[in-house]
């Protein structure tokens, strides 16, 4: 019974799916196929989950398994990043770089009505990003940068191993992933990078007292290009991979020279827990302080 079930909604999908070229476009069928994935579409954008974390209730648009374990996974899969949240005080300014879907920037926008600037380049995530900011209520908080940071302003390749809703494991301008290692690469495309001090500088995006930076291994080539953003940070939260020997000393180099202390270090993510890649097991989610 269950292989029946399997071969109707396979068939039912590459029906609705599988659009050979056709010399009339106008047939009912043709038409009807594309109203049905349409409104699949919508209704999948109706998906909502509605999470809690100190008492602060927040809603998630959840399209697909992706979106919808970052939304479950929320208060649970890095405590520490909510814990650095929760000190930061009232009303100050977060660079949250590498935003994905915002679970970050919705709960610091809301917990701590802080002025959030999302940096995301990945075209599938901007659409979740700006959905869950709107399902939120939060536009007046929440301020979408579309465009990669990068050690250097300039147009450069965004490559891609994930090209789904809430997805990760990208690059821009390098091939390398988050490990040190050759991306495995599915997808990509040109787009604008630039530095942290021009987008303070030419975007008039203001400093902020608080990072938070998660992107897949080019930590360090960022903050190479922040040395006047950096003088103002009172706190950072970092991900670095202490087995990505060029990325830890970069950043660990960088911060100190720009007066920071390492004050605390947690494994990333609880999905690392128990994994067989060693490479898992040595990334860490640092928080750098003013000294």
């Amino acid at each position: 019974m269950k292989k029946f079930f399997k071969l109707i909604i396979q068939s039912a999908v590459k029906l609705f799916t599988s659009f050979a070229p056709q010399k009339d476009m106008t047939g009912h069928f043709y038409r009807a196929r594309f109203f049905m994935l349409g409104q699949f579409q919508k209704l999948m954008m109706q998906r909502i989950r509605i999470e809690e974390h100190n008492g602060h209730l927040l809603s998630f648009v959840v399209p697909n398994y992706l979106s919808d374990w970052r939304a479950q996974t929320f208060s649970t899969k890095e405590p520490e990043t909510l814990d650095w949240i929760d000190s930061m005080q009232d009303g100050g300014i977060l660079w949250d770089i590498g935003a994905n879907i915002g679970v970050y920037s919705l709960y610091a926008a809301q917990a701590k009505s802080a002025k959030v600037f999302s940096f995301e380049p990945s075209v599938f995530n901007l659409e979740l990003l700006a959905r869950n900011i709107f399902q939120n209520g939060l536009q007046d908080n929440i301020f979408i940068v579309p465009i990669a940071l990068s050690n250097k302003t300039a147009f450069n390749k965004m490559r891609m191993s994930i090209t789904e809703w809430g997805g990760a494991l990208s690059t821009f301008g390098e091939d390398f992933g988050w490990d040190g290692k050759k991306l495995d690469e599915n997808f990509q495309y040109k787009t604008a990078g630039i530095t942290m001090d021009d987008a303070a500088n030419q975007l008039h995006i203001p400093l902020p007292s608080f990072l938070k930076m998660d992107v897949d291994g080019l930590e360090h080539l960022i903050l190479e290009g922040g040395n006047e953003v950096l003088k103002n940070v009172e706190s950072i939260l970092i991900e670095v991979n202490d087995h990505f020997q060029e990325q830890a000393d970069g950043v660990q180099q960088i911060l100190t020279n720009a007066g920071l202390s390492l004050v605390d270090k947690k494994l990333s993510s609880d999905e690392f827990s128990g994994s067989s890649d060693p490479q898992a097991e040595a990334a860490f989610n640092q928080i750098w302080k003013r000294k």
